[in-house]
Order: C-alpha cells, then sequence, then structure tokens
C-alpha cells in the first residue's frame, strides 16, 4: 500500500529576500520542514493549530513570526519599511549571560513565534513558556527530535514567572502572539525584560487611539512604545502590526498582579 505523499513547505527563498532581506539557508530550509512535519504529527493528538497546508503554514507560521525580528536577521532598525513610526532607539541586543541573547515566547501554544526565532537565530537561548503541560511535553519532545540546543520548554504561568527569581528581568527579548489584548500583553511581558530589553507584540489592526492609551498603560510597567510597524503578509496581503516596547526602567514591585488578574482588568 503506498504511503500519503509527504506535505512538503516551499522554500519561497525569493520571498523572504524581497520582504525581509533575508535568505534561510539550507540548513533553515531543512529545520522549517522538520518543524512542518513534527507539527503536523503532534496535531493528530493534540490539535495544535488548525493551519496545515503548507502556503499557509509557511505565512501564518514562519515568515509571520519571523517578521517581527526582521531589523535583527537583515540590518538596521527602521530601514526596510516606509511604515516605521519614529523608532527612537536602534534594536540591536546586548550579550546576555555565557553571550547570547535570551528571548522568551510567552503563551507559546503550538510552538510560534519561539522555534521559527530559535531556527533563525541559533546563537539564541529561546524560552517557549506556556500553562498546558501537553503542550509543553510536546514541544519539548519536538525541540529534542530536531537538535535544537538553543531552545526549552517551560510550564507556567507568566504571571507567576514574571515575579520568580529565575526569570523576572532575566530576558532581552519577549514576545506574545495571539494572546490577549495589548496591555495584557504587556503586563506579562515588561517585568521578564532586562532594562534595555523589548516586547514584540504580535497584533492585527492597531488605532491611534489605542497606541495613545497603552503608552500611557506601560509606564507603571518600566516600558514605553518605541515604534509600530504594520504590513501585509506576502502571499494573502492580512495586515499585521507589531508593537515593540522598549524596557526603560525596573518594572515596579506590584507588577504582574496575581494569576488572572491583567486578563480580567485590563491596567488601561
Amino acid at each position: 500500500m503506498n504511503e500519503p505523499d509527504k506535505l512538503v513547505l516551499p522554500s519561497n527563498v525569493k520571498l523572504w529576500e524581497k520582504t525581509m532581506n533575508w535568505q534561510p539557508d539550507e540548513g533553515h530550509l531543512l529545520e522549517f520542514q522538520s518543524l512542518y512535519e513534527g507539527i503536523l504529527e503532534g496535531n493528530q493528538s493534540l490539535n495544535l493549530t488548525r493551519i496545515t497546508a503548507p502556503d499557509e503554514f509557511w505565512e501564518k507560521h514562519l515568515w509571520d513570526s519571523l517578521r517581527a525580528i526582521t531589523p535583527l536577521l537583515s540590518q538596521p532598525l527602521g530601514s526596510t519599511s516606509e511604515e516605521v513610526f519614529s523608532p527612537k532607539t536602534g534594536m540591536v541586543p546586548s550579550e546576555g549571560e555565557n553571550g547570547s541573547v535570551r528571548a522568551i515566547d510567552i503563551g507559546t501554544g503550538a510552538g510560534f513565534p519561539g522555534l521559527p526565532v530559535a531556527i533563525a537565530c541559533p546563537e539564541w537561548q529561546v524560552t517557549l513558556l506556556d500553562s498546558t503541560r501537553k503542550k509543553i511535553t510536546f514541544l519539548q519532545g519536538l525541540i529534542n527530535q530536531l537538535g535544537m540546543e538553543n531552545a526549552k520548554a517551560i510550564v507556567g504561568r507568566v504571571e507567576e514567572m514574571g515575579r520568580s527569581v529565575q526569570h523576572r528581568e532575566r530576558y532581552d527579548f519577549a514576545f506574545a502572539r495571539a494572546i490577549g489584548p495589548t496591555m495584557v500583553c504587556a503586563e506579562y511581558a515588561l517585568p521578564l525584560l532586562k532594562v534595555g530589553g523589548w516586547a514584540i507584540l504580535y497584533r492585527g489592526h492597531w488605532t491611534d487611539e489605542e497606541a495613545q492609551v497603552v503608552s500611557v498603560g506601560v509606564e507603571p510597567l518600566g516600558g514605553m512604545v518605541d515604534f509600530v510597524e504594520k504590513f501585509t503578509t506576502p502571499l494573502t496581503d492580512s495586515v499585521r502590526t507589531c508593537v515593540y516596547l522598549r524596557k526603560v526602567a525596573p518594572t515596579r514591585p506590584e507588577f504582574p498582579r496575581a494569576v488572572g488578574i491583567p486578563a480580567q482588568n485590563p491596567l488601561v
């Protein structure tokens, strides 16, 4: 009996180059394919993602994950798009412990954006955080299967991690993708960052009114809205926004609030 045809991701090397001024090498492409196959396999029992078609997976999981860190993959911040709004500082990570950059993916779900970031930036140390133990167990198994020494998956609530000495103000980057309103994501992310670090919040549409509210709301968390970048996805022209919060002062000790409170009662 013939086996079903294996689903293969498009390489889209020219699209990567055109949209990010960055090209994955053969090693990246092989790892992306292995990641895709691993997610499809895990999806049979865990319902990790509804996005499984090759083109859709490429755009909505791989490309979308890495588009937010384009400045770190290719060129100086703010030089790739007219839609970059007044970047105030350069997005250059400082060397962390053992000379590596530390990043955390909050509410990682099926491993996005954390796993694509770990593949594209092998010199980084990337932590995947989720409160669902089954997903974390699967992701750690997939990390081991892929031989990714620069990634690990941990189970926990982000509010508790933000108060833990092992995690509070320990990271250079914190990612929050599709886990709640902007101010909720900010309260999750900013306590985890070192002063000088970046919270990158993946959003859909973004309004001037929301920008004004968030600019005020992040101050007690030690943050500021450094800039916002709007763009469209390369295959379906879907609107995306990335909000870049800069950690400019230590987070006040009362934040993050207790488990569940940020989502139930956002700061603004």
